[in-house]
């Protein structure tokens, strides 16, 4: 008799430890969500993934899948910049959004750059897509592209004029005119 008292006792103290953690989870989990909608909906990158507006960019010389040299004074006028990554589905879903975007820049592909990190080999389609209406890096040749726009989120889309990130998002359609279509 006594054993099964202990045992129920036992039982029950389990089962409301179990319904503590349980609601702590919950909460957790409720606040991971909202945080996660945020994002989605348009909320705030932090500025720990993206330079922010006022941001210089730093000295970078770079050659594009054309030949081209990429430098500080490819900057000198207003131009609109994207980072993709190799394996990025997100970067795959915006491309064609891109490309449209650039394709509308005032001054063609004189005025937009595309980044894309990664091997170019896996890459040659997206590469191909986005050397229709920008100037491509790639390959080795992005990395310190990437590193001079402190851009540590793919994708990335921004404006860059007199060599300072005028704006800087992951979305095209919060970037300022003239550069958006």
């Amino acid at each position: 008799m006594v054993f099964i008292s202990v045992a129920v006792i036992l039982v029950g103290v389990l089962c409301l430890l179990d319904l503590v953690l349980t609601f702590g989870v919950i909460r957790r989990l409720r606040a991971h969500t909202a945080q996660l909608e945020s994002l989605g909906q348009g909320g705030s990158w932090t500025s720990d993934l993206i330079p922010s507006p006022g941001f210089e960019v730093g000295e970078v010389t770079a050659a594009t899948v054309d030949g081209e040299t990429v430098s500080a004074e490819t900057f000198a006028e207003r131009t609109l910049v994207a980072f993709f990554a190799q394996g990025c589905t997100a970067c795959e879903e915006k491309l064609p959004e891109f490309v449209s975007h650039a394709g509308a820049v005032p001054g063609g592909r004189d005025r937009v750059l595309a980044v894309v990190s990664g091997e170019p080999g896996p890459m040659a389609e997206t590469i191909a897509a986005l050397a229709s209406v920008a100037r491509v890096v790639t390959g080795t040749q992005a990395d310190p592209v990437v590193a001079a726009f402190a851009v540590r989120a793919f994708p990335t889309f921004g404006v860059v004029e007199g060599g300072t990130v005028r704006a800087m998002d992951n979305d095209l359609a919060r970037l300022p005119a003239p550069v958006r279509a």
